[in-house]
């Protein structure tokens, strides 16, 4: 007998294998896989749509296929029946790309037609989203996989798992290690002793520097002089030579950064090692990335560690909900990235990879919606 799940597959070749497993990530050994580099595999052909013609006629024409998607994934299906519903989102920083992401995807929703109301919230980014979404603060937050793992097992900072979904993971952040180009500085390990800007308390940043010193071996009286900033504090002390490095996770080019480095020469210091041990570690919420030439004046590639990053919610969120919220989404995605990372695409087959963190029932319906 024909097994239905390959007939699936046949029809719809561009369809994730995982897809069916999203919504519990045990039935497929426990995580989804999680992307690499966004400037390499992302992209590179176009989605599937309905019908078999329809979908070649996407494939065929690759970005343009994509594009065709988008548009009638926003015209093509009617808002559904209901009271507008509310929906908070807790972001990051003003200034910073996960705030800077909120107030893009307010307006798109504002514009789309859909009954919904996105309404971001300022806050310390991923830790805080988190926890603001465990009690009930906000509908919708913006966090880092490594954070959202920590939550969804109830591993510290977190005193208990946290119940969230996934919708969809957004785009992929580079771990930045910046230091001035002509001080002493060259390799983590002449951070010992030195003070590095680390992240402001209940970001997400903290989470992945912590453990990049761990594994550093930067502990005991090799240890760094931390300094709890945000990334606009962060990029005054350097300049200052109030600290001696900065961390940040985010995309490329983060516009204070690229703004910092026309003001100073900047190195950006490799973390491909660390990052090594931080995946044997705790797994695909790491992967390898490379900033690339001609990022903050960059004359070589600079080989660091990526961290995905989810837009999630609470599991009472209705399904209709989430299905008209991906619509808007998917498509709008170029407005939604333009102010937070440059070169990356946002595609259903690379949004479902979201590890132990479940897709939300209406975001697996959606999905199933796109590849049939």
């Amino acid at each position: 007998m024909t097994n239905p799940d390959a007939r699936r597959a046949d029809r719809h070749p561009d369809r994730p294998a995982c897809l069916d497993a999203c919504a519990d990530p045990s039935a497929a050994g426990g995580t989804k896989p999680v992307l690499g580099n966004p400037f390499g595999a992302e992209g590179r052909a176009g989605l599937p749509s309905r019908s078999g013609a329809g979908r070649r006629r996407l494939v065929r024409g690759g970005a343009g296929g994509a594009a065709a998607l988008a548009a009638w994934a926003l015209a093509g299906r009617p808002s559904e029946p209901g009271p507008v519903r509310r929906l908070r989102l807790a972001t990051g920083p003003e200034g910073g790309p996960y705030n800077a992401f909120g107030r893009a995807l307010a307006a798109a929703v504002a514009a789309s037609g859909q009954r919904l109301e996105v309404v971001p919230v300022a806050t310390a980014a991923s830790v805080d989203n988190l926890r603001r979404l465990a009690a009930g603060e906000v509908e919708l937050a913006m966090t880092m996989a490594d954070a959202a793992q920590d939550a969804a097992r109830g591993r510290a900072p977190f005193a208990r798992p946290v119940p969230l979904t996934a919708l969809a993971r957004v785009y992929v952040n580079y771990t930045h290690l910046a230091v001035p180009a002509h001080g002493p500085v060259r390799s983590v390990d002449d951070l010992a002793g030195r003070r590095v800007a680390t992240g402001a308390t209940g970001s997400g940043l903290r989470t992945v520097a912590e453990r990049l010193l761990h594994a550093a071996g930067l502990a005991g009286d090799r240890a760094v002089r931390e300094a709890r900033l945000g990334l606009g504090e962060s990029a005054r002390a350097l300049r200052a030579g109030d600290v001696h490095a900065l961390m940040w996770s985010g995309g490329v080019p983060t516009p204070t950064l690229e703004a910092l480095a026309r003001a100073m020469p900047l190195r950006l210091v490799p973390l491909d090692a660390l990052g090594r041990e931080l995946r044997a570690a705790y797994g695909a919420v790491y992967a390898p990335v490379t900033l690339p030439p001609g990022a903050y004046g960059l004359r070589e590639p600079v080989r660091t560690v990526g961290v995905s990053n989810y837009l999630a919610a609470r599991g009472d969120v209705p399904a209709r909900v989430v299905r008209a919220l991906l619509r808007v989404v998917f498509g709008r995605w170029r407005e939604l990235l333009r102010e937070v990372t440059a070169g990356a695409r946002l595609e259903p087959r690379f949004a479902i990879a979201t590890g132990v963190v479940p897709l939300h029932p209406g975001a697996v319906d959606y999905y199933r919606s796109v590849y049939g």
